[in-house]
This record gives structure tokens, C-alpha cells and sequence, in this order.
């Protein structure tokens, strides 16, 4: 049975939940998975792994620390896996700025293909994917911040529950992971 390791970091929890949905697609194509908040978990090795997934999400324009020194430590032997990135992050969702595709491609740009330069990977996969916004669990300065955003995710994205808003594409995320696999 192939297996797969993936490891993601987060600030409030989107990229954690697009690591169990990638997790899940992948099982039910045969595909043993393990996923490891790199925050909070340890990874030893990548030898055992027929593909590994890093993830990250995205604030203030920059990666998470902890999926970042993971890439650094593993840069070596990552070099001869099957390796895909991913990422969460608002630039994604289409809805969120309309008639400007300059934004998503910069982004997708910005923190994926140049991540994957800085550390001498080339991915069978780049996964661009929009964000989850929880205005019930952001800081106060950061919901601050985004309150002026507000209306336009309302007017795009249905709360998934009082004050949460979830402007990934499920379904894209879910065939993504599916196109990792050997055919």
C-alpha cells in the first residue's frame, strides 16, 4: 500500500482541515496517510513515504514557520520524492477579487513556485486553495482588519455557521489530491 506523509502549519486552522480532507481522498483511493501538525508533531524521517504534501497557510503574506523548517530539514531527501505543496490563503478566492487574476497568479507565484525554487523541489503538484475565515476565533486586529472585507465574502461565500466563512473549493481540493497519484 502507497503512503503518504503530509505535513502542514497553521494560525487558525484552514490549512489543518485541507490536510484531513487531502488525507481522506487520498485513503479512499488506497493511500495510507499520515498528517502532522508541524507545530505540534515530529517527523524523524521521509524515507518511508512514497509521497509527502507540505502545506501551509498564509498571513501577512508569508508561510508558517514550522512547514518551512520542515522543507529546510528535509530539503535533501525531499529532493528525490514525490512531493507537493499547498496553500490556504484569501488571494485564492476568486470572489474576493473580481476581475483582478493578477492577484491569485502573484500569490500562486509567491508561495508555491518560488517555495518550491528556494528549496530545489520540483512538484508533482501545486495546491492553491482559498481560505476559511472564523470572525468568532481571529484576533481582535485581524478581525479588525478584515471587517471591511466582510460584506464582500457574505455576498460571495454562505456562512457555514454564524461568523464563518469558507471560500475554499472542496471538490477542487478533493481532485487535486486525487491527481497526485500515479495513474
Amino acid at each position: 500500500m502507497p503512503k503518504a506523509l503530509i505535513v502542514y502549519g497553521t494560525r487558525t486552522g484552514t490549512a489543518g482541515i485541507t490536510a484531513q480532507e487531502i488525507a481522506r481522498t487520498l485513503e479512499e483511493q488506497g493511500v495510507s496517510t499520515r498528517v502532522v501538525n508541524a507545530k505540534e508533531g515530529k517527523v524523524d524521517s521521509v524515507a518511508e513515504y512514497d509521497i509527502v504534501i507540505v502545506g501551509s497557510g498564509i498571513q501577512i503574506g508569508r508561510w508558517t514557520g514550522e512547514p518551512e523548517s520542515f522543507l529546510k530539514k528535509f530539503q535533501r531527501d525531499l529532493a528525490g520524492k514525490r512531493v507537493a505543496l499547498y496553500v490556504n490563503c484569501g488571494s485564492a478566492a476568486e470572489a474576493m477579487n473580481p476581475g483582478k487574476p493578477e492577484v491569485a497568479a502573484n500569490a500562486r507565484r509567491d508561495y508555491l513556485e518560488a517555495k518550491a525554487a528556494k528549496y530545489d523541489l520540483a512538484p508533482i503538484g501545486l495546491g492553491f486553495f482559498g481560505a476559511i475565515y472564523n470572525f468568532n476565533k481571529m484576533s481582535w486586529i485581524m478581525r479588525k482588519g478584515m471587517e471591511q472585507e466582510r460584506p464582500k465574502l457574505a455576498a460571495a461565500y454562505k456562512e457555514t455557521e454564524p461568523g464563518v466563512y469558507d471560500t475554499r473549493d472542496v471538490e477542487g481540493i478533493r481532485n487535486w489530491a486525487r491527481s497526485l497519484l500515479p495513474k
